[in-house]
């Protein structure tokens, strides 16, 4: 909430509901036009939309509204959302009828909060649950959230994760609604399981599962596929510290820093342009060459892309006086393009793609490397409700998603 100056609230005296958004978008390009929520008029009311997810048939719902006058103002997918949430809503007369009409006509990946004009919040989650959403209670009404820990900031208590296909209305400070539509019933469950190696701050449960438990259990899985002999264990922070401390735990390898972090730098991984990307790796993490200088050394880091951070980060510990440098990563080698809200890049520039396990770790300037087994991640995330997506490491999924939908 400190984006937003005391004047600035001072505009909403009487304002008791809102909804934001923290997340680039995946889809259309970073630009003010894109920023959500995205506000969308019609007749009789309007609604502000914010999404996390992708979808994949945005352009062709696009252009089927276009058809039927419908403007658009910016290129991303989430306008479309809200531009067919309010058409239907016209069409059928009712706000929970247009979300679950609407709903029905996508495909791919999106949690959604959405905000009306009679003061309703309403929360979806689509039918796959790519994208982890929850609800929680605090004194001042009740909150959706990605994460749980952006509730517990806030002194919301935690109520429970919104189910796959499942809308929840919110109005004065109660829930007034929860059901289960699951929209396109064919759709296998399965979230996204970078949540768990990446995306998702330690001190959140998904799913029922602890983020931290999950990545603490990678490294012991880790330790167990991919042992070696060293003096110390580091993690790449921030995301691969629990993995770190699970492969430790595992080994008996002591733990120790290897980086000093500057805290005012933000997440590497979503700068634009890999130049960004690497001079953002180097502002952010500085070798603590006390504890690295003349070591064997376990680094453990959550993934592999492109290669150039990992080389960046390795090289850095050399010129530090490392003496072995053994990566170890907590998520299989990314061998696909994800289309559902995993930015990663074009499958020609995946390092994974371009050469085997050898050439990876002689690029990067290992001395060995390890990824974790796709089952072995897994079972390292086994006490979530649900089952996975693992396509980026595996492949095959959107060919499921080729059914086209007309608008009616």
């Amino acid at each position: 909430m400190s984006f937003f100056s005391d004047e600035t609230f001072k505009r909403f005296p009487h304002s008791q509901t809102a909804v934001g958004h923290t997340r680039y978008s995946t889809t259309g390009g970073n630009t003010w036009e894109n920023g959500q929520p995205f506000v969308t008029e019609y007749l009789t009311g309007r609604i502000a939309t914010a999404h996390n997810g992708n979808i994949i048939n945005a352009m062709e719902t696009r252009e089927a509204l276009k058809a039927l006058g419908l403007n658009f103002t910016a290129t991303s997918d989430s306008e479309v959302i809200s531009s067919l949430i309010a058409y239907y809503i016209v069409e059928t007369g009712s706000v929970l009828e247009g979300v679950k009409r609407a709903c029905g006509m996508l495909l791919g990946a999106f949690c959604l909060v959405l905000l009306t004009s009679d003061n309703k919040l309403i929360a979806v989650r689509d039918p796959t649950g790519f994208r982890p959403l929850c609800v929680g209670r605090g004194p001042l009404g009740v909150a959706v959230a990605s994460e749980s820990c952006a509730l517990d900031s806030c002194e919301f208590g935690f109520i429970r994760d919104i189910k796959p296909g499942e809308v929840v209305i919110i109005q004065d400070g109660e829930i007034i609604l929860e059901e289960t539509v699951l929209f396109n019933k064919d759709r296998e469950a399965g979230l996204c399981i970078f949540e768990y190696v990446y995306f998702a701050r330690p001190d959140s449960f998904i799913d029922n599962l602890s983020v931290y438990q999950a990545r603490y259990n990678m490294g012991r899985i880790l330790s167990e596929e991919y042992p070696v002999e060293a003096d110390v264990i580091c993690g790449v922070p921030d995301s691969g510290l629990e993995a770190a401390i699970g492969y430790s735990a595992a080994s008996g390898i002591p733990l120790v820093p290897g980086f000093v972090k500057n805290r005012y730098i933000g997440r590497s991984f979503i700068y634009p342009i890999q130049a960004q990307r690497e001079s953002a790796v180097r502002l952010k993490m500085n070798p603590l060459s006390a504890n690295v200088k003349g070591k064997k050394i376990v680094l453990v880091d959550d993934s592999i892309v492109r290669g150039t951070t990992s080389a960046s980060i390795v090289r850095s510990l050399k010129n530090a006086g490392a003496r072995e440098i053994h990566m170890r990563i907590s998520s299989p080698p990314f061998l696909f393009t994800c289309h559902f809200g995993t930015d990663i890049d074009n499958e020609s520039n995946l390092i994974a793609n371009k050469m085997d396990l050898d050439g990876v770790t002689k690029t990067i300037g290992a001395d060995s490397l390890g990824y974790i087994s796709i089952e072995g991640l897994k079972r390292a995330c086994g006490g979530c409700r649900l089952s996975f997506c693992t396509k980026c490491f595996t492949g095959g999924l959107v060919e499921a998603y080729n059914r086209k939908y007309d608008l009616e």
